[in-house]
């Protein structure tokens, strides 16, 4: 339970406030839910489509959280009552709502856009006209390729990690970061950006066929989960030879927490959010999971048409550390036993159900 004192990183009381939270349901937002519930006095108004990952949150109603969160099952696309959210009397918003599987950029372009950007402005409007705080959610992949990635094979210039090295102070600006910039500097708009580099953990992505589209392709490691559940080959996307970042949830959650708590000091900024130890080539990654056999398909095959990716991402963490004095501190392992565990036990009984029913001639 929340303790009554909780003080910021310069000795100030925390009060406790109410957080309107769009896309709470999702991976992160349930994980962002429980901390709330159990480490402060916070109220969340939760907004989602679906609430299966937090329903263990709203029920039963004897939690001693019961009072502090309520879900409101909203579309902020289509309805029009989550941009007239005056009556909840929130302090701020923490905006999680965006389509974040690579396979999705290819196969829903317009709706990618509409979700990650558009859908988002009323959002940004609002919190500026009502002068309420934002936080909002983007994503490494905003960054695109790196300077690494456009150098010849064979240059020893491509074994420096400089030229894979993503800053946020030299990002590039999408139309939320723009808006909620021009926000801030004519109306006093308080916002900071979030750029999740790999956050891994329970709840994450789906499992195709279970809890999502038969056909959907969840972000690598979710994707290795389902292989393993249902004993096939891990698939290793061109060869596994991208590098990626992994970060463990908790440790995530634990930087969102304290841009929460600290708003002198996460104001005005983009923070990346990953975890630079936890590098890996993904065919390294399918090499951890002992003995399991690989099978190696084309981007082209795996993704679509025109897939395309940077082959390697570094966050640089200079500012976060600076600002809230952040580190992540899981290792690698230790994060895959806990998100592996969690997934067999959550989904080895349904796939084995699910294979075992006879298909239709």
């Amino acid at each position: 339970m929340a303790s009554a004192a909780r003080l910021d990183l310069d000795g100030n009381a925390i009060k406790p406030m109410t957080i309107c939270m769009i896309g709470a349901g999702g991976f992160i937002g349930s994980h962002l839910c429980e901390k709330l519930m159990a480490e402060t006095m916070h109220k969340v108004l939760a907004v989602d489509v679906y609430n299966d990952k937090i329903r263990h949150l709203l029920e039963p109603a004897t939690h001693p959280w019961s009072d502090r969160i309520q879900f409101h099952r909203i579309n902020i696309k289509h309805d029009s009552s989550s941009k007239d959210s005056s009556r909840w009397q929130i302090w701020f918003t923490v905006n999680l709502a965006a389509i974040c599987t690579p396979a999705d950029y290819n196969t829903r372009p317009l709706d990618t856009i509409y979700s990650n950007f558009i859908d988002a402005l009323p959002v940004v409007k609002y919190c500026s006209e009502n002068n309420k705080r934002l936080i909002h959610f983007s994503t490494c992949e905003v960054y695109g390729k790196t300077i690494g990635s456009f150098l010849p094979k064979d240059s020893p210039l491509r074994q420096d990690p400089a030229y894979y090295l993503l800053k946020e102070d030299a990002s590039p600006a999408f139309l939320v970061q723009l808006r909620s910039r021009a926000e801030g500097a004519e109306n006093g708009l308080e916002f900071t950006i979030v750029r999740p580099f790999n956050w891994i953990g329970p709840r994450m992505d789906f499992i195709p066929g279970i809890d999502g589209p038969s056909e959907g392709v969840p972000r690598v490691l979710a994707c290795f989960s389902n292989n393993l559940l249902r004993h096939e080959p891990l698939k290793l996307v061109d060869g596994g030879q991208s590098q990626r970042t992994f970060v463990y949830i908790k440790d995530a959650i634990e930087a969102v927490f304290l841009m929460i708590d600290n708003p002198s000091r996460a104001n005005g900024h983009i923070f990346n959010v990953g975890n630079p130890n936890n590098e890996v080539t993904v065919k390294q990654l399918a090499e951890m999971m002992t003995e399991v056999p690989t099978v190696d398909v084309s981007s082209k095959e795996f993704y679509g048409e025109g897939y395309d990716d940077s082959d390697k991402r570094i966050p640089d963490m200079t500012i976060i550390n600076k600002q809230l004095g952040w580190n992540p501190k899981t290792s690698l392992w230790d994060l895959l036993e806990s998100t592996l565990t969690y997934q067999h036990r959550t989904y080895a009984e349904a796939i084995k159900q699910a294979i075992a029913k006879p298909v239709a001639s």
